[in-house]
């Protein structure tokens, strides 16, 4: 279907250019209209990753406020189709409720309807046209800057710009057309006149891929007395209806709840299409009763649309609001959330790669999810519970008594719950570092990605040693099982930390003991062989369990090292002056190195 619709639409557009210059000024001034959308989209999206998504976060916790964002945003914005992406894409991030996505939306379909008003108000009185090309000439010169801000700016300007020209050409197309061509013959009056417009309506949103380009193209169509008032109500219906195919374009490579929330839209659209369809007299009425109190003449056709415009979407709001958390529940019985894999990626979708909020969002909620896995898969290759090491005030104790060993093949859960993750985080990195996003974004998302290596370099390294490991800690066979013991004490000890960082407020959280833990290991390290030498000539280990062990704690000293890299990347302090702090307190290698051979120094001489 979707590979025949576009010849149908490029024959369609060739055969009007063919029999009518006029339509060709009308369809360049959809076109250029619709560039101008885009620019405009696009010149918002570079404000994104600070502001926008601030206040998303912050303006949503309850249904009057996602309903008052949505408002603003898609009046500032002029498109309720961004609005929607931004709501899933921050939906599947999961930084918003489904509740809240709603809201959003519902605010969206209202906010955006000040865009009817604007046309039909100013853009059809005023020759608008004028103030168009100062604005295209002043964007080019913002757009071209370094600043991102300015050029977000500019892309605004030059869309406002392009949006003026493409009405100002479908006015005049439509002017010229009527002389040759005169649209109204194929007007229709009654029920059959609400349902053919009404289906003309919505296939032209969905081919324009915008509802606000369909409210343009009807009422300057209407003002050149080429679409009567009538058949225009029954357009504006339809265009509602088809607005939501953009929701649905962009739920698509969503989550379920991003699903969820496209399912949302078209259950509003469609049940007050059907609403208004059922009382469009009545409706008409209260149009000209509203228009008279405004003091909209009686012949002013597109203010009048305007007005039905947003009486539309307010009808729907009011009737989906009071029983929001009904919908809610439907909308959880008809899209369940799958059950959780830990294998799968749980945020990575597609959809939130519409901004570069989300896109680091989900990158860290990722990373974290690889981690817990990792982890676990760490604690079980050494035969210990993660909750008991966590919960016990006696680390070496609770070591000591774990024995038995855990009924779990390594090889195959790292291959399933570690290196698909992994996969998928570094896929999602390289993709992020081809678009254009802010540089301190990418740089923080290629962190993450390191941070994740990390946790796997420490998943491999606990593999190699857990045959040993196992071999000589699940019986008493004295030192050797000790300092194997004390091994493991030593990664659970990591494990612990680890786990109390993520658990405290992010504003108490801090990783400047990660280096001191970098110290000890390194110290550690580096005393291993005198120890084991030590061991040898007492006969405390045999020579061949000492070899065992010397390689074994290499691998250990290794994963305990990756896991402090994991956290260190993970836990950044985020803040710039906490930061610098932490930088300045942090160990260098050559510091680590020095003070290492400061201790060894004392440790001979002594």
């Amino acid at each position: 279907m979707k590979k025949l619709l576009l010849p149908v639409i490029l024959c369609v557009l060739l055969f009007g250019f063919w029999i009518s210059r006029d339509f060709q000024e009308i369809a360049a001034g959809v076109a250029i209209f619709l560039f101008g959308m885009l620019m405009l989209e696009d010149g918002f999206k570079q404000f994104s990753g600070g502001v926008l998504e601030r206040v998303l976060e912050r303006t949503t916790d309850t249904i009057a406020k996602s309903l008052g964002f949505g408002f603003v945003a898609a009046t500032l914005m002029q498109s309720s189709s961004l609005v929607s992406v931004i709501a899933i894409s921050f939906l599947s991030a999961d930084l918003i409720k489904l509740i809240a996505g709603v809201g959003i939306m519902f605010g969206a379909d209202i906010g955006t309807t000040t865009g009817a008003w604007l046309v039909a108000g100013f853009g059809l009185k005023v020759k608008i046209s004028a103030y168009a090309m100062p604005m295209l000439a002043i964007s080019i010169v913002l757009i071209f800057q370094r600043s991102k801000y300015v050029r977000g700016l500019g892309y605004i300007l030059a869309g406002l710009g392009f949006l003026f020209l493409g009405i100002h050409h479908m006015k005049e197309g439509f002017d010229a057309f009527k002389d040759q061509f005169d649209l109204t013959q194929f007007a229709m009056t009654g029920a059959a006149g609400l349902v053919v417009y009404t289906l003309i309506g919505a296939i032209a949103t969905v081919v324009m891929q915008s509802s606000h380009a369909t409210m343009v193209l009807v009422i300057t169509a209407m003002a050149a007395g080429q679409v009567s008032y009538e058949n225009a109500i029954a357009l504006v219906i339809g265009a509602n209806i088809g607005t939501t195919i953009t929701a649905i374009i962009a739920a698509l490579p969503a989550t379920y709840q991003g699903r969820r929330l496209a399912l949302a839209h078209v259950i509003f659209k469609v049940v007050t299409a059907v609403v208004c369809l059922l009382l469009i007299n009545q409706l008409v009425t209260a149009v000209d009763w509203i228009s008279r109190n405004l003091g909209i003449g009686e012949e002013d056709y597109a203010l009048k649309l305007a007005v039905f415009h947003t009486m539309f979407n307010v009808i729907g709001v009011s009737i989906m609001v009071p029983p929001i958390q009904h919908l809610i529940r439907f909308l959880e019985r008809a899209i369940p959330a799958p059950e959780v894999d830990v294998t799968k990626p749980l945020y990575l979708s597609r959809a939130v790669e519409s901004f570069p909020a989300t896109m680091e969002v989900a990158m860290r909620k990722e990373v974290e999810h690889l981690q817990d896995n990792a982890i676990a898969l760490i604690a079980h290759g050494l035969n210990l519970s993660r909750q008991e090491i966590y919960a016990t005030d006696d680390v070496a104790a609770t070591v000591e008594q774990s024995t038995r060993p855990m009924n779990v093949d390594i090889d195959e859960e790292y291959e399933r719950r570690v290196k698909t993750l992994y996969s998928a985080i570094v896929d999602f990195a390289s993709r992020a570092g081809a678009l254009n996003l802010p540089r301190d974004v990418t740089d923080h998302i290629y962190e993450l990605r390191d941070a994740a290596q990390s946790s796997v370099h420490a998943v491999k390294a606990v593999k190699h040693m857990r045959g040993n490991a196992t071999e000589f800690t699940r019986t008493p066979q004295g030192k050797i099982t000790e300092i194997y013991n004390a091994l493991r004490t030593e990664i659970a000890r990591i494990l612990v930390e680890i786990q109390k960082i993520g658990l405290a407020e992010p504003e108490m959280r801090s990783t400047l003991w990660l280096e001191e833990e970098r110290v000890q290991i390194e110290r550690d390290r580096k005393n291993t062989t005198r120890v084991i030498d030590s061991m040898i000539r007492n006969k405390e280990v045999a020579p061949d369990a000492a070899t065992s062990f010397m390689t074994d704690s290499g691998y250990a000293y290794e994963a305990m090292s990756d896991l402090i890299d994991a956290a260190q990347a993970y836990y950044a302090e985020t803040d710039e002056a906490m930061a610098e702090i932490e930088h300045i307190l942090s160990l260098e290698e050559d510091e680590i190195e020095g003070l290492l051979i400061e201790v060894s120094e004392k440790d001979v001489a002594r």
